[in-house]
Formats: structure tokens, C-alpha cells, sequence
């Protein structure tokens, strides 16, 4: 049977200016978010003030708006029939490698755990009294940091209560668990062409990340204002804030996405034959579902 030549050439589309664009938004964000900084740091650079913030105004603008011209144009060139198996391929490679980057982004940060908590800290536990500058330093775990004189200032590390993983945290690992199998459901209604079931199982999905991140702001407002418990608050608060702050903003990040695929299949753009962007979508959740775990393991269970 004869081919079209759309079949046998991957499709290439017209030059645009949306990179360039792009990367002059993320120029703007981060010289802006520089400018605040050193104004901070040093009050002679205060002048700086007032570009930086408006700068960090304008390249978020920039940012959001090119992501959602740029989006919009990808959907269009699928819903109108120009990527064909070739074009999925690549988007299935894309998506797994970039997946693949973010394990790496998330690995690193759980190695810096491991190294503070088992080598880190009781190696400088272990240092002779006379020599070390970390004065009645602790080698347990949670370390809120050394005491003694700092960069010129005495520093005394305050009580420190670590989050506790039978309150909050198993809430949002039952919300998140939740999730992955309503996602999973949906997805079954789309290969069965069931279009109520996507939708309902999208919407459930969308709903539990949403939950998700309110119950993460009261973790938040309950660690700083109650606990004590601060990014400053030495090793354990610098890691806890990290990993679950990042974790968190790929969490929004995963919602916002999923609001986009609820809204796109509300139109009827996915078909059982052709959904990669639902899929997508799906494999990056169940990625924060996976990293969930290992952080509720590990930095609140295993403390």
C-alpha cells in the first residue's frame, strides 16, 4: 500500500522566535533575582533594588506567556494530524530521558543526605575538643548545626524537633498514592474510549495534587511558626526544606500539567490510538509518586 510522505519524514516545523524569547524571560528572572540578592547583602547596591524586582516581575511574565504560546503551538501541529510515529518516538525519548535527568536531580540531593547524616556529621562529632572549632558539637541525627563563634558571631543552636511522619507526611502519602491509581483509571478510560472515565479520573487526580500542596503549606506553617524547624535550622532543616521543597514545586508543576491534559481532553483531543501527551504527563506523576516515598522513607520516617 502506498505511503504518504509524511510517513517516511519527521515533521519539521517552522522557525520560530519562541527560544529566543524564552531564554531572554529567564535572562530577566535571573539577573533580577541577582539584583535582590547582592541588595540584601550589601545595602550600598540598594539602588538595585526596585530594577531587580521589577526585572524578576518581567521575566516570569515573559516566562509563562512563551510556555503558553509555545504549548499552544505543539498542540496544534497534534490535534491537526502533523506527528505521525516518527514524532512519537522522539517524544517518548524525550520524556524518558528527561524523566531520567530528573531521578539524577533527585539522587543527588538524597547522596547529600546520606553523606551529612552517616559521614558528615559524626566525623566532625569525633574531632578532638582542643583542636575543633565546633564547640559541644552533637553527632546525632538531627544535628541542628555547631555552636561557637561563626563568621564573627556566637551562634547557639536552638532545640530542635524533627517532623514527625505519623501526622501530615502519611496524610499526603495517602493523597499521592490516591493519585497514581486515579490517573491509572483514567487512563484505562481512555484506552477504552471511555471519555466520562478520563475526565472523572482526571479531575480526582488534579483534586488530590491540589490537596497535596495545602497540606504541605500547613506541614510549612506548623514546622516555622511551632516546631522551630527553619531552612537555617543547621543539616536537617537544610535538607528537609530541599528535598521536600523541590519535591513539592515538581508536585505543582505535575498539577498544572495535569489541568492542562483535563482541559485538552474535555475537547476530546487524546484518541486510544494517539495520547502520548496524557502519557506523558502520567509518567512524570507517577514520578514525584515514586520520590514521595523514598522521601517519606527517608527523611521523615527513617529519622
Amino acid at each position: 500500500m502506498a505511503t504518504t510522505h509524511s510517513d517516511h519524514h519527521y515533521f519539521v516545523p517552522e522557525g520560530v522566535s519562541y527560544p529566543v524569547t524564552l531564554s531572554a524571560g529567564l535572562l530577566s528572572l535571573a539577573a533580577g533575582f541577582v539584583f535582590s540578592v547582592a541588595t540584601d547583602k550589601n545595602k550600598e547596591l540598594g539602588y538595585l533594588a526596585a530594577p531587580g524586582k521589577w526585572m524578576m516581575y518581567l521575566g516570569a511574565a515573559i516566562i509563562l506567556f512563551m510556555v503558553f504560546k509555545w504549548m499552544g503551538s505543539v498542540i496544534t501541529e497534534s490535534v491537526t494530524g502533523k506527528y505521525k510515529k516518527w514524532e512519537d518516538r522522539s517524544f517518548r525519548w524525550g520524556m524518558m530521558v528527561f524523566i531520567a535527568s530528573e531521578v539524577a536531580f533527585f539522587a543527588a540531593f538524597f547522596g547529600a543526605l546520606f553523606y551529612m547524616r552517616e559521614l558528615s556529621v559524626p566525623q566532625l562529632a569525633s574531632f578532638d575538643p582542643s583542636f575543633t572549632p565546633y564547640k559541644d558539637f552533637m553527632g546525632s541525627w538531627p544535628s541542628a548545626g555547631p555552636g561557637g563563634n561563626i563568621l564573627g558571631q556566637t551562634y547557639t543552636p536552638g532545640p530542635l524537633t524533627p517532623m514527625g511522619a505519623w501526622g501530615l507526611p502519611a496524610i499526603n502519602t495517602l493523597l499521592l498514592l490516591t493519585s497514581g491509581a486515579t490517573i491509572t483509571w483514567a487512563h484505562w478510560g481512555l484506552i477504552k474510549n471511555n471519555r466520562k472515565q478520563l475526565n472523572l479520573g482526571l479531575f480526582l487526580t488534579i483534586a488530590l495534587g491540589t490537596a497535596f500542596l495545602i497540606c504541605q503549606a500547613f506541614e510549612y506553617h506548623h514546622a516555622y511558626t511551632e516546631m522551630g524547624l527553619t531552612l537555617k535550622s543547621g543539616a536537617y532543616g537544610a535538607t528537609f526544606f530541599m528535598l521536600t521543597g523541590f519535591h513539592g514545586f515538581h508536585v505543582t508543576l505535575g498539577t498544572i500539567m495535569l489541568i492542562v491534559i483535563w482541559l485538552r481532553s474535555l475537547k476530546g483531543h487524546f484518541t486510544p490510538e494517539n495520547h502520548f501527551g496524557f502519557e506523558g504527563v502520567a509518567w512524570y506523576w507517577h514520578f514525584v509518586d515514586v520520590v514521595w516515598l523514598g522521601l517519606f522513607i527517608f527523611v521523615y520516617w527513617l529519622v
